[in-house]
């Protein structure tokens, strides 16, 4: 049985972890999560969850407005040959979300740890980070830094690179 809201933000509060959490209606894409723009301060972000050629699984957490190559991702955060999308069945299954929930809280639910979670370098730069705590009717935000606090609890040691379009030409 995967991890409830309440019990994320338990887990949280146990790891000493500071969080806001906003509810609000329910929210499927970014350009839907930006009517709460000015309410939910701090980076907002988009997150995709992908596998490779080898069936390798991420969750690749980008700010909302980072542009990525998903034709060329996988040279950036270590998979073998182009990635695809995952499915809703094993996003469910692995992560214990749905899909417009997804979200890098779902490592609560991957004890196995087969998801590999990257961070994009440029949405780590912001001092608080806000993602669906499990479900997408409520929105949490959290310093960065304990973002990355979270997933090392969780065992699931994070990647952060550049990814966006960009990221070639500044490197």
């Amino acid at each position: 049985m995967p991890a409830s809201p309440e019990d994320l933000l338990a887990y949280l509060a146990d790891l000493g972890i500071s969080t806001a959490t906003v509810e609000h209606p329910p929210l499927f894409t970014v350009e839907e999560s930006q009517t709460l723009r000015g309410e939910i301060p701090g980076g907002h972000t988009k997150n995709l969850f992908v596998k490779d050629k080898k069936s390798r699984l991420f969750l690749v957490v980008l700010g909302e407005e980072t542009e990525v190559d998903l034709k060329r991702v996988h040279e950036r955060i270590g998979g073998q040959g182009r990635v695809s999308f995952g499915s809703a069945e094993l996003l469910e299954e692995v992560w214990g979300v749905r899909p417009g929930a997804v979200t890098p809280f779902g490592a609560i639910n991957d004890a196995d740890g087969r998801v590999s979670v990257v961070l994009d370098e440029a949405m780590m730069a912001h001092e608080r980070l806000n993602f669906h705590p499990l479900v997408n009717t409520r929105t949490t935000g959290l310093a960065s830094g304990d973002l990355v606090r979270f997933l090392r609890a969780t065992r699931h040691e994070p990647v952060i690179v550049a990814l966006g379009r960009d990221a070639e030409t500044v490197e």
